[in-house]
């Protein structure tokens, strides 16, 4: 199952990139998915091969690892360890400029559950749910792409590095 959200924005591509990578507070004033989010293995920024450990709102928790990162056009991850119900769970960014040098951001879930018996109904259930959380992540992440503090804490030029 695939779901995705898109928003149009007045910032160029780098910039959007940059909050769509963001950590600690500035994430928090935008994200309305996450509690907490970190590094994991000694990373201090994001990069191929880099793993993060996620705790969602609810409570559920989910160590993803990005599978491709390549600024300012798009970035990769996918669950290595979370919920039991997600046979897989991956994420995406897209982000491509637009005429007035603005940028078009995409956000896009794929997913499949677990246990086959259960997956035709869980499926339809999740493609809601997560269409319901990836239009509020993107609702929320425009907001992050006008908000001064967000912009002020974004380096729209990070240099991978995995300790």
């Amino acid at each position: 199952m695939i779901v995705e959200s898109s928003v149009d924005l007045p910032v160029p591509p780098d910039v959007a990139f940059a909050v769509s990578q963001t950590t600690g507070a500035a994430r928090l004033r935008w994200d309305p998915f996450i509690r907490r989010q970190s590094f994991l293995d000694g990373a201090t920024v994001p990069a191929k091969g880099v793993r993060t450990l996620t705790h969602h709102r609810s409570g559920l928790r989910m160590v993803s690892e990005y599978v491709s990162y390549k600024p300012p056009s798009n970035v990769g991850m996918k669950m290595v360890e979370g919920p039991w119900f997600f046979a897989v769970m991956a994420g995406g960014w897209r982000f491509s400029p637009l005429p007035d040098g603005g940028t078009r951001a995409a956000w896009r879930y794929s997913f499949t559950c677990r246990p086959a018996w259960l997956a035709p109904v869980a499926e339809r259930i999740g493609r809601v749910v997560l269409q319901r959380d990836v239009d509020r992540r993107i609702a929320g992440f425009a907001r992050g792409c006008a908000d001064p503090q967000v912009l002020a804490a974004v380096d729209p030029d990070p240099q991978p590095t995995v300790a």
